[in-house]
């Protein structure tokens, strides 16, 4: 009999725990079905998700089926609870998506798809609900095929499941069209791969459906393959009550017995002994003397696992792709000690690793980061209830994070007398959202491997921080260039000294960034609103699609920073009455709007935070001397000055665009319109949190006086058609009255812009909503026109093609859409963004006016 893991996720109020209950209620597990308004739903096993409603902690189940046996992982829906959402699908053999019939694809809907799409998951998706006043089936699945994959197959439709299924493998498909069948096993290597997604309607309340799906379950989803040796994968960290320690995994290879001895590299190497293994169903569980792989279990007498932590086959941690956005100070009740909450926190934060404790040793506060208030207010209860202490915390920051902008070597020496050690890290940006990556090109002759290990192991431990406003780096890759010990007095602490340093290091001797969070939001609001919700977005700066007509008003679809939007449901509940709705989902980091500002605020000093020096310390007459870390290259002694020295250009033609004054330092050559454009755009012009700008304009130079622009015949310039139009003022009044107008308008502009750059121009719009759009290419005015295929976005069509295109050619892609413009970064291509583009049609329309004022 196979055994198979299977999740159960959805967005908020779907109805993820109805429809676990009913499964559970169907395979005869329950005798009595429970409901969540009742507050005896069989999996809310605490009290303040009886309470709330919500799932809060993932649960556990066990049931079975006529030929499987089932392990069920109920997870939270909320957004502030997605980090225990995202590791429990490290665990899954398959995932239900739940959706709701009267919602449809929420923002968080599609996050979760993202998530399950970067495990690889086969996914089947209940569309719940369907019993109530506007769910309507075929404009649902049309939603589904366009936002989600155009592989979602009706699979209570028995007249055309074959024939979509067919059309999801070419393979498969020659085979339907000579034989007019697709068999169960077919089906599953369809379901298996990712290919076709099943997709079942109904109403979990009503029971309506779940037979279908169960069997579903059953028939399509293949048995997992394991190897023979012990593997685990741990995904919860929790305590039962009686306050012992239970870490939650799955056997993915072999098998686990009690009594049995794992052990593991983390905190300096461990070995510890199983005690006990249980099988949870709900709030009660069953010992168990041993487990086999693909089952779930939680173990006791681990005191050493994290959440993501791999065991035996599976060693290694994997990374979390959500990150706690907000930050708050924790107020303490007079006569409650610091230290002694400290611990407290420290082991919930075991627990659940997205909440973050940092302690401020200089001020003695204890700070939180989290994911959303929602999450604050049940933390309240949770360190009321555990701890007995009433607490209460700030109004909150934002938790930011920075970046490089440019390569780097950063150089750390560490020589008091009898100690030595050596280290040279290459310091480079890495695509958005990767975090940090680390590596090694250290030959072993250089650097013995034990050392290079210890480096990796140092620059794995820490929280590196930036030196803008000393928030954490992230989106860079690290690594080891070379090294130097010593015979004698090289010890293990010295490298660590020297590997900290040497990251400070570097970050001190190249550009920085300043990263904000932001949301990804769907606003669903009456139409005579659009116009106010339009004119917030732009205001908090935020970017959003055209305007989509829904079933009761309209929807706009975006992304803006969270420090702007956190709070504006308020607002969206005040100007519509009551009408509006706001859904709002973490989607990583990007350029912060208003760098100089926070960089001001944080008044943070690099030089002077002594836990974080980029300073190195040399050896002189046996004494030890510090070094200032912009003097470090000069003493260090391993020569690495080589690695990052410019290669030389080949002669480029250009083009003179602009007559200038005198250069100036803030990356506009002194150019007061341009600065003055800029200002109305983004604000006030500012140095450190500037970066960006000023790198791009670094791909200009200065001859003569003359601003020029390298542009070469064969470079292509991509643009996101849309994203621009409502980027500038002119065009994005145009759209106001009529969007094909401001398209037309476009591309006449970039046209003329065209003649004179003589580039290749592709000039990108959204279609992906036309159903059975086939997508369409055009050259007009020296331009290619692109229109998307029904389910590809202009972001998906550029991201594919700067790819491509970038192996061999110069690529510059122009839109303003912040995600994008991180994922070309990493494809090879150069970002320009609308207000850059409008200022190079505007040298454009110069240099036409210069032309025919001589003739």
């Amino acid at each position: 009999m196979k055994h198979i893991c299977i999740g159960i996720t959805a967005h908020v109020d779907a109805g993820k725990t109805t429809l676990s209950e009913a499964m559970l209620y169907q395979a005869g597990a329950l005798k009595k079905l429970g409901r969540v308004d009742h507050q005896d739903a069989f999996l809310d096993t605490f009290a303040l998700e009886r309470a709330r409603g919500i799932t809060i902690f993932s649960k556990q189940a066990e049931f079975s089926l006529p030929h499987t046996e089932v392990t069920l992982l109920d997870t939270p829906g909320h957004v502030d609870f997605s980090a225990e959402m995202e590791r429990t699908l490290q665990v899954l053999d398959c995932a239900v998506l739940v959706i709701s019939g009267t919602d449809g694809v929420q923002a968080h809907t599609e996050t979760l798809w993202r998530l399950l799409t970067r495990q690889g998951i086969p996914t089947f998706l209940f569309i719940n609900k369907m019993d109530l006043d506007g769910a309507d089936r075929n404009a649902l699945l049309q939603e589904l095929k366009s936002r989600l994959d155009s592989g979602c197959v009706d699979f209570t439709s028995t007249d055309t499941m074959a024939e979509e299924l067919a059309v999801c493998d070419e393979g498969l498909l020659e085979q339907y069209l000579e034989t007019g069948m697709v068999d169960d096993s077919q089906i599953a290597q369809l379901v298996a791969e990712r290919k076709a997604f099943p997709c079942y309607f109904g109403s979990a309340l009503g029971l309506d459906g779940v037979d279908a799906l169960l069997d579903g379950l059953e028939r399509y989803l293949p048995a997992p393959q394991y190897g023979a040796d012990f593997g685990a994968r741990v995904f919860k960290i929790a305590r039962d009550a009686q306050g012992n320690r239970l870490s939650y995994l799955k056997i993915t290879g072999g098998a686990l017995s009690v009594r049995e001895q794992l052990s593991g590299g983390e905190d300096g190497g461990w070995q510890e002994k199983v005690s006990g293994i249980r099988i949870y169903s709900g709030e009660k569980f069953r010992t168990a003397e041993r487990v086999e792989s693909g089952m779930v279990c939680a173990v006791t007498g681990l005191t050493h696992t994290r959440p993501g932590m791999g065991l035996g086959a599976e060693a290694g941690a994997l990374p979390p792709v959500l990150e706690p956005v907000l930050g708050y100070r924790v107020c303490l009740p007079e006569g409650c000690d610091a230290h002694v909450m400290l611990r407290n926190l420290r082991q919930l934060e075991e627990e659940d690793p997205q909440l973050r404790v940092v302690w401020n040793e200089r001020l003695g506060e204890i700070h939180l980061q989290l994911m959303g208030e929602v999450q604050l207010e049940i933390l309240t209860s949770v360190i009321a209830e555990r701890f007995g202490v009433d607490v209460t915390f700030d109004e909150g920051s934002i938790v930011y994070r920075e970046t490089i902008t440019e390569p780097v070597i950063g150089i750390g020496h560490f020589e008091p007398l009898r100690h030595y050690a050596e280290v040279h890290l290459l310091l480079e940006p890495a695509e958005r959202g990767s975090g940090i990556q680390l590596s090694t090109a250290c030959p072993t002759d250089v650097l013995d491997l034990n050392w290079q290990r210890l480096i990796l192991t140092h620059l794995a431990e820490k929280t590196h921080l930036g030196v803008l406003t000393g928030a954490p780096i992230t989106d860079v890759k690290i690594t080891i260039l070379a090294g130097r010990a010593h015979v004698k007095h090289t010890e293990g602490g010295d490298f660590r000294e020297a590997t900290y340093r040497a990251v400070r290091n570097g970050l001190m001797r190249t550009e920085s960034l300043l990263l904000e969070p932001y949301y990804v939001f769907r606003l669903e609001l009456p139409d005579e609103c659009v116009g106010r919700a339009m004119t917030d977005i732009q205001r908090m700066n935020g970017t959003f699609e055209p305007p989509e007509q829904g079933a009761h008003g309209s929807i706009l679809t975006g992304t803006a920073p969270v420090s702007t939007m956190r709070n504006y449901w308020t607002e969206v509940a005040a100007y519509t009455k009551g009408r509006g709705r706001l859904s709002c989902t973490p989607d990583g980091y990007a350029p912060c709007h208003n760098a100089e500002e926070v960089i001001s605020a944080a008044a943070y000093d690099p030089t002077a935070d002594v836990e974080n020096t980029p300073d190195s310390v040399f050896c002189s007459h046996g004494a030890g001397y510090v070094v200032k870390w912009d003097e470090v290259p000069e003493h260090a002694h391993a020569d690495t000055s080589n690695v990052l020295k410019p290669k030389e250009e080949e002669p480029e033609k250009v083009c003179p665009v602009r007559s200038s004054g005198t250069g100036g330092g803030d990356g506009f050559g002194g150019d007061a319109e341009l600065r003055a454009l800029f200002e109305r755009t983004y604000g006030p012009v500012k140095n450190r949190g500037f970066e960006a700008f000023q790198q791009s304009r670094k791909k200009a130079a200065t001859l003569e006086q003359l601003y020029v622009t390298r542009i070469r015949e064969d470079d292509y310039l991509l643009v996101d058609g849309y994203n621009i139009i409502f980027s500038w003022d002119e065009l994005r009044d145009i759209a106001a009255r009529d969007v094909n107008a401001a398209r037309e308008a476009l591309v006449n502009v970039l046209s003329n812009y065209q003649g004179v750059r003589r580039c290749h121009l592709i000039l990108v719009f959204d279609a992906y909503k036309v159903k059975g759009g086939t997508g369409s290419i055009e050259q007009r005015g020296g331009i290619h026109i692109v229109y998307t295929k029904e389910a590809e976005t202009a972001d998906m069509y550029i991201e594919q093609a700067s790819y491509d295109l970038s192996r061999k050619h110069r690529v510059r892609v122009a839109t303003s859409d912040g995600m994008e413009q991180m994922i070309i970064l990493g494809h090879g291509a150069e970002r320009i963004s609308a207000t850059e583009l409008h200022w190079e049609v505007e040298q454009a329309n110069e240099h036409i006016e210069a032309i025919l004022k001589k003739l």
